[in-house]
């Protein structure tokens, strides 16, 4: 039986990956202590185009989409402890679906479903003794083929475990910068040094996307220049005036709301979309030339059910 080797929580919370070129930097923390609003506009839903005023409360977002190597590693310990997902998910684009990770370890997982996700991060949250945030009736969730509990199923915005972000918060987290909001019409990052929208900063320099790319690639490398002798490291790239990668492009991620309008939300209360529906929201963009738009303000959404080699996603956890 393989021996499973906890990486230290301080690399873990890094970026939950090994220390290979990676610091040791903590989740970034988004939302001021007190609650705070903003101002969304949507461009990338079909026919539709519209305005509304979110609230976000403080949250904890990983700086890196999830990568596979600890997606295989949580998933394995998990099925330990009773948990159960639909798909075993694969290293990046190209990746053999289920297999142990190899040099290409540090591409996002991709091929898993929603349900897939909300399960692993509630068993990623039990591995670190941490309350899982999604149950029904009281019960927390293990079986992602218990579709219908899943769809029925609360988030717990109070528990100190890690979850999918809410579309709000992941907007939050795309369009955040040290002097403001940069638009919903620009790629993630997209701003110069004062975090004012520049022109001349091109979106390959800040995301991989169906232009310049032809599958995923290793997390944190958009803008990475390209050397033979040299392969991008993950991390070495551009991140958003946040200091998070990959808010555009490389893999679409999922979010926790079900397709719906925006709606405007009251002071203080957390933004988590409609109550109920048939598609899940995903953010982002990716490579692939199916998602091809990435901008902050930009919307896809799926059935819970759907995978694909294009869809990931990056985990968030509430603060006080």
């Amino acid at each position: 039986m393989k021996k499973h080797i906890f990486t230290p929580l301080a690399f873990l919370i890094a970026g939950f990956l090994p220390a290979q070129g990676f610091d040791s930097l903590s989740p970034v923390r988004l939302g001021p202590v007190a609650p705070s609003q903003y101002d969304v506009y949507v461009i990338g839903d079909g026919s539709q185009s519209y305005t509304a005023t979110r609230w976000i409360t403080p949250f904890e977002i990983n700086r890196y989409e999830t990568t596979y190597e600890l997606w295989y590693e949580t998933r394995e310990i998990a099925e330990a402890l009773g948990y159960k997902f639909i798909n075993p998910g694969q290293e990046g684009s190209r990746g053999k679906r289920g297999a142990e990770p190899t040099g290409e370890k540090e591409q996002p997982v991709t091929m898993i479903s929603w349900y897939d996700a909300v399960i692993w991060c509630n068993a990623f949250s039990e591995i670190h003794s941490l309350t899982p945030c999604y149950s029904l009736n009281g019960k927390v969730l293990k079986d992602a083929t218990d579709t219908i509990s899943l769809d029925l199923c609360n988030c717990d915005f109070k528990a100190d475990g890690y979850r999918l972000p809410t579309e709000a918060e992941w907007e939050y987290a795309a369009r955040k910068t040290i002097s403001g909001m940069q638009g919903g019409g620009t790629a993630s990052g997209q701003v110069d040094k004062y975090g004012k929208e520049d022109a001349s900063i091109p979106e390959e320099e800040v995301a991989w996307t169906a232009y310049n790319a032809r599958g995923s690639h290793k997390v944190g490398t958009a803008g990475t220049p390209f050397k033979e002798d040299a392969p991008p490291q993950a991390g070495s790239g551009n991140p958003n005036g946040m200091g998070l990668f990959d808010m555009s492009g490389n893999v679409c991620e999922f979010t926790w709301d079900w397709k719906g309008r925006y709606i405007d939300t009251e002071p203080g209360a957390r933004a988590s979309g409609a109550e109920a529906g048939s598609e899940r929201v995903s953010r982002g963009g990716s490579w692939s030339e199916y998602t091809p738009f990435i901008y902050t303000g930009d919307r896809y959404s799926y059935d819970p059910n759907e995978c694909y080699n294009y869809l990931g996603f990056r985990f968030a956890r509430t603060v006080k």
